[in-house]
């Protein structure tokens, strides 16, 4: 038996060579991909691009490599191929190891340089100022609804949404000792606590609940506390030696967070996009029918839209709309040209690759 192990592992050897080999070809073609793009004005960052490969190379797997790990794998071979083109810098809503974070982990991969902003609208101000080349920020959750400071800063800002990322959100309860009994009060961000709250009141009922900037600034706070718990990541546990008292403990056990990446860029029409758009309707009869006529006698499809007031004039609001496909494409483009027509102000937020 030892012989035969022997012999599958200097074959496992031999394969592992072999795949190395051929990531440094790979690498001397992203170099020359990226000497072609010199003097041109081609984004070498194109999430499309990347989820194509993701895409082919799950239908060609033949197993028994699991499919669901051929993106975690070949994310980080893009990651690090992007690096030799150009360093990236990626400002996020921070600090290290919030859900922001590990949503920036998921889309650019460990080789990018990931900076941690202490607000959103610092995120905006890196990217806007040239000091990130993209932003990762929180747009929505699919159980408390939309982050409204992002939402108001598209509406000054002129950035562009280049790409969402849909990162699932487990909140675990974290302490140091991992006993219940010793919790005297729990931290954690407004949003996780809201989430949580019908298991808090049914397993904590009398534990203070207290908010604090992040879910990750919770962790830290529970790191140096040994009678307080926190609501945070898994990836937080492990950055702060926090051990897990209750894992998964959402009402709703489906939860969801909707992330944007912000560039000064609208990519390129990748086939499965959409497209943001806000705007500002005048105040007559009829004008939210009217306003969604230009799509739907053009069959197509509005998968948000969402009012917030505007904070300058009391009793009017603005309008974000999701619309599936690329602002490019010319029934999109007629749609929201035609929309245009009953808006005081509309605004093309991005359009961009549809998260899967």
């Amino acid at each position: 038996m030892n012989d035969a192990l022997k012999a599958l592992r200097e074959k496992i050897d031999t394969l592992d060579d072999q795949i190395l080999d051929l990531l440094n070809e790979r690498a001397k073609v992203v170099l020359d991909v990226g000497k072609t793009k010199q003097g041109s004005k081609s984004a070498y960052y194109v999430p499309s691009r990347e989820q194509a490969i993701y895409e082919r190379l799950r239908q060609h797997n033949p197993g028994p490599f699991p499919s669901d790990a051929i993106q975690r794998v070949f994310r980080e071979i893009i990651s690090a191929s992007l690096a030799l083109e150009q360093p990236m810098k990626v400002a996020f809503l921070g600090p290290q190891a919030t859900f922001t974070h590990v949503a920036a982990m998921q889309q650019f991969g460990l080789s990018a340089q990931l900076v941690p902003q202490k607000s959103i609208s610092a995120v905006f101000d890196e990217v806007a100022r040239g000091r990130a080349n993209y932003g990762v920020v929180p747009v929505e959750n699919s159980n408390e609804g939309v982050v409204t400071h992002t939402l108001d800063m598209f509406m000054e800002s002129g950035l562009k949404i280049y790409a969402e990322i849909l990162q699932e959100i487990s909140h675990d309860l974290l302490s140091l000792s991992a006993r219940m009994s010793d919790i005297e009060r729990v931290y954690s961000h407004p949003q996780a606590l809201a989430q949580c709250r019908k298991w808090l009141e049914e397993n904590l009922p009398d534990v203070p609940l207290i908010d604090v900037a992040s879910t990750a600034a919770a962790a830290q706070l529970a790191a140096g506390d040994r009678s307080a718990a926190a609501i945070a990541s898994a990836a937080a546990g492990a950055q702060y030696d926090l051990r897990q008292v209750k894992a998964n403990i959402a009402d709703n056990p489906s939860n969801f967070t909707r992330f944007l990446v912000i560039s000064n860029q609208i990519p390129a029409p990748g086939g499965h996009d959409k497209t943001s758009i806000l705007f500002l309707i005048k105040d007559e009869p009829g004008i939210l029918l009217r306003m969604l006529e230009p799509f739907s006698k053009r069959a197509i499809n509005l998968s948000k839209i969402e009012s917030r007031p505007l904070k300058k004039r009391a009793w009017e609001y603005i309008f974000f709309l999701d619309i599936e496909g690329h602002i490019e494409t010319p029934a999109v483009r007629d749609a929201v040209d035609e929309l245009g027509d009953y808006c005081q102000f509309i605004k093309v937020l991005g359009s961009y690759p549809r998260a899967v």
